[in-house]
C-alpha cells in the first residue's frame, strides 16, 4: 500500500506534464510500435487482438504519453525475444477513479478494460450519450433492460434511448442535453434510427467543408435556433432527425441505484438546469465527436429547436405560448365583457321591470 501511495503521484505528474506537451512522448518509438500494431495484417493473424487503429489511438490521451509509459518492459529485441510486454495497472494513474469504482455495485462484475479500451478511450466531452450506452449494452441486453424498467417506468424504451445509463445509475453531476444526428432505417418509430456516421454526414456537407457544416451552416462553431430550424426543414426528406440525450458533464464511477431518479421531476420540471446548456455532437473521422454549443434556450423550442426531442413539462414553444395566452385571454374576455355589459345596462333592466309591473 505504501508503494502505491508513492508511485501514483509520480505517474500522475508524468501524465499531466506529458499531456501538456512539456515532455512529448517518443513519437519515433510510438511510430515503430504502430508499424506492426497499426497494420491490419495483424488482424488476419492468430493475434488479431493486438491490432490498434492508429486514427482512434491518436485521439486518446494515452497516445500523448506514449506506448512505453504503460508497456515499459518492451525490449529492443521485441517481438523476437518472445516475451510478453508488461501492462500498467489503471490505478497507477487513475487511483481516485478506481477507488470510487470499487465502492459501487459493478466492482465485482467488471474491470476497467471491460468498458474502456485504453487504445480507443475518449473523454466524455467528445462522445455522445449513445456511445456510452453501447458500452453498457455489451453486458446488459437492451431488450431485457427495457423490460425490467417497464415495470415502473412509463415509455421505458423511449427513456432508455434518451438517457445514458450513467445519468440515473451514477452520482454524476452537471447535466446537459447532447444532440446528435440519427438516420432512418426501416419503418419502426424507435428501432428504425441509428446514429449517423461520419461518412454519411460528409456526403451531405458542402464540398470541401467540415462535416459540422451539416448543422452549423455558417461555420462559426455555434448552432443557433435558425440553424436548427434550417436543419429540420431538410431532415425529413433525408430520413434524418436530431435526437437528444440528457447526460452529465462531470462523470463519476459510483455505479448505484439512486432513489431520487425515481422522481419524474428530476428531469421533467420547468426550468430544468439540464436544458440551459446543450450541444450538437457531430462524429469526426477519428471516432470522436465534435461538440458544438447550441444557442441558449434553443433546445427548449419544440417547434423549431428540437421537434423530435421533447421533454414533457420542460420543452417550450414561444409560438404555442402566444397562441395559448391568446386563447386564455379571449376566454377571460367573454365573462368580463358580459359582466360589464350587464352592469352598464342594469338601469334599463330595472326600468323595464317596473314598467312591466
Amino acid at each position: 500500500m505504501h508503494y502505491t501511495r508513492v508511485v501514483v503521484p509520480i505517474f500522475a505528474v508524468l501524465l499531466t506534464v506529458t499531456s501538456a506537451g512539456l515532455f512529448p512522448a517518443d513519437v519515433a518509438a510510438q511510430d515503430r510500435c504502430l508499424e506492426c500494431h497499426g497494420s491490419r495484417s495483424v488482424i488476419s493473424s492468430a493475434k488479431g487482438y493486438l491490432y490498434i487503429d492508429p486514427r482512434k489511438f491518436a485521439a486518446t490521451t494515452h497516445s500523448r504519453i506514449g506506448c512505453s509509459s504503460c508497456h515499459d518492459s518492451v525490449s529492443p529485441r521485441h517481438p523476437a525475444d518472445g516475451l510478453r510486454p508488461s501492462r500498467a495497472s489503471c490505478k497507477e494513474c487513475h487511483l481516485p477513479v478506481v477507488q470510487e469504482y470499487l465502492s459501487g455495485i459493478h466492482a465485482e462484475k467488471a474491470v476497467c478494460s471491460d468498458c474502456h479500451n485504453p487504445h480507443t478511450v475518449r473523454p466524455a466531452e467528445v462522445v455522445s450519450g449513445a456511445d456510452m450506452n453501447t458500452q453498457c449494452a455489451r453486458c446488459h441486453d437492451n431488450a431485457k433492460t427495457i423490460k425490467s424498467h417497464a415495470a415502473w417506468l412509463p415509455q421505458a424504451e423511449l427513456h432508455i434511448t434518451a438517457l445514458p445509463c450513467i445519468t440515473c445509475h451514477t452520482g454524476s453531476e452537471q447535466y446537459v442535453i447532447n444532440l446528435y444526428i440519427q438516420t432512418r432505417h426501416g419503418d419502426k418509430p424507435q428501432h428504425g434510427y441509428t446514429p449517423a456516421s461520419y461518412d454519411e454526414l460528409a456526403r451531405l456537407a458542402p464540398v470541401g467543408s467540415p462535416v459540422a457544416r451539416v448543422v452549423d451552416a455558417n461555420g462559426d462553431g455555434t448552432v443557433s435556433l435558425e440553424e436548427l430550424k434550417s436543419f429540420h426543414r431538410n431532415a425529413t426528406t433525408r430520413g434524418m432527425r436530431l435526437w437528444g440525450m440528457m447526460m452529465p458533464e462531470k462523470i463519476t464511477h459510483t455505479y448505484q441505484i439512486l432513489k431520487n431518479r425515481w422522481d419524474c421531476t428530476f428531469c421533467h420540471a420547468s426550468g430544468s438546469r439540464a436544458l440551459q446548456t446543450s450541444y450538437v455532437a457531430i462524429p469526426d473521422k477519428d471516432g470522436r465527436s465534435i461538440r458544438m454549443p447550441v444557442e441558449k434556450g434553443a433546445v427548449l423550442d419544440l417547434l423549431y429547436g428540437t421537434p423530435d426531442f421533447y421533454m414533457m413539462g420542460t420543452s417550450r414553444s414561444s409560438a404555442l405560448s402566444i397562441i395559448g395566452l391568446a386563447i386564455v385571454a379571449c376566454g377571460a374576455m367573454v365573462p368580463l365583457f358580459h359582466g360589464t355589459l350587464r352592469f352598464l345596462t342594469r338601469k334599463n333592466r330595472k326600468d323595464t321591470h317596473h314598467g312591466a309591473a
